[in-house]
């Protein structure tokens, strides 16, 4: 329990800022947004179109809430009509060999958790 506190307790909040920080990058259209923008610099409505069942509202949030993190940058162009194009900041940039671990990890356990989960809803019938 001790190592647990000691982990939670970064910066004397409780663990509130790793909370904050872990609910935004482990959130699915956070990843989502973040490994179709590892493509390159996307206007919204291309970066909408490569991300399945994202609405435009959730768009919008996931990406205000990773410019507002600095995980990526927003660059509105003076044009007729108007063009803005996003793209991953450095520091989003080092937010893909862990999600890619992450993804990889979940593709080789996969058949086993889906074993345990249908062993587990056969019990519970």
């Amino acid at each position: 329990m001790e190592l647990y506190e000691h982990t939670c307790m970064i910066r004397g909040d409780g663990g509130k800022a790793i909370r904050a920080i872990l609910d935004r990058i482990c959130d699915k259209w956070t990843m989502l947004t973040v490994a179709t923008l590892e493509q390159g610099r996307m206007r919204f409505s291309h970066l909408q179109q490569h991300i399945p069942g994202i609405s435009q509202r959730m768009l919008t949030l996931t990406l205000r809430n990773l410019e507002r993190d600095g995980l990526v940058s927003r660059t509105a162009y003076a044009e007729v009509p108007p063009r803005v194009e996003y793209a991953l900041t450095p520091q989003g940039e080092s937010l893909i060999p862990p999600a890619l671990a992450l993804a990889r990890w979940a593709i080789e356990h996969n058949g086993e958790i889906q074993a345990s989960r249908d062993e587990y809803d056969a019990r519970s019938k």
